[in-house]
């Protein structure tokens, strides 16, 4: 378990990349909390669910093996661990030191992951919203070079072209904005850094209305991309090298800033 964190065990490493630091920081949970009592509470079932008390108990070993690896069409798609590894490769994490960012990191099953490619002298960061998992990742967590914050992924608390990799697993069809929340993405990400997301996608043969795809996000909270969306919203705000791997329900895109 990573202990309360202060300036002594790398709070200061946190705070030196937020836009706008806090006078006196709160860690007392074990993750700093840049939202406290205000927060606003979850708008759809989806992101209610994300912030349960049960959800967590179970995210890493059930919830996500299951649900994600059957969208991603196993045993023929990759496994959690193959997605992984196909993370750090896809963001070049190599153990070479590295600052990178994790968002909406849930129980922090990917943020470890992501460690394991920065070294020790390294940095990776999992921002989410939601108490109960970031404290669930706290529990879990002993890795040296990881540290959590509580904050709003669509709006990220951190300075401009402050990390070498982003990475948003398993998140982006649950933003009310994901648009902006890519707009994000590419304002922290440093000129050549690397970006990986993985998402929903909805097969080609469906169609998509405006009405259909308005009544699902309303009703669960979900959007369904189709399958140029995000590599079209990355060209666009001037990523390239952009690869993509198209599964039943899911889509895994990289690409690099400029």
């Amino acid at each position: 378990m990573i202990p309360s964190m202060d300036v002594s065990s790398g709070m200061d490493r946190v705070l030196d990349l937020l836009r706008d630091p806090p006078a006196e920081p709160d860690a007392s949970a074990g993750y700093l909390d840049l939202l406290g009592p205000s927060a606003k509470p979850p708008p759809s079932l989806a992101q209610s669910a994300m912030q349960s008390t049960l959800l967590p108990q179970i995210y890493e070993r059930v919830w996500r093996p299951i649900g994600f690896n059957i969208a991603k069409g196993w045993p023929i798609g990759p496994d959690t661990a193959t997605e992984h590894a196909m993370a750090r490769d896809w963001l070049r994490l190599t153990g070479e030191p590295a600052t990178v960012l994790d968002i909406a990191c849930g129980p922090g099953n990917v943020t470890r992951a992501l460690a394991e490619g920065v070294g020790r002298d390294g940095l990776v960061i999992g921002l989410d919203a939601s108490q109960t998992m970031l404290t669930r990742a706290v529990a879990d967590t002993t890795e040296h070079a990881i540290r959590y914050v509580r904050g709003d992924a669509v709006d990220l608390p951190f300075t401009d072209e402050s990390f070498d990799a982003v990475c948003c697993f398993g998140a982006l069809y649950l933003f009310d904005d994901p648009w902006t929340a890519v707009d994000g993405m590419t304002r922290v990400l440093k000129s050549g850094g690397r970006l990986i997301i993985l998402t929903s996608r909805r097969p080609t043969p469906l169609p998509a209305t405006r009405i259909g795809r308005a009544l699902l996000r309303r009703t669960t909270g979900l959007t369904v991309f189709g399958d140029q969306e995000i590599t079209k919203a990355l060209t666009t705000r001037g990523f390239t090298s952009i690869r993509q791997h198209r599964y039943p329900l899911m889509q895994l895109v990289g690409a690099t800033r400029i």
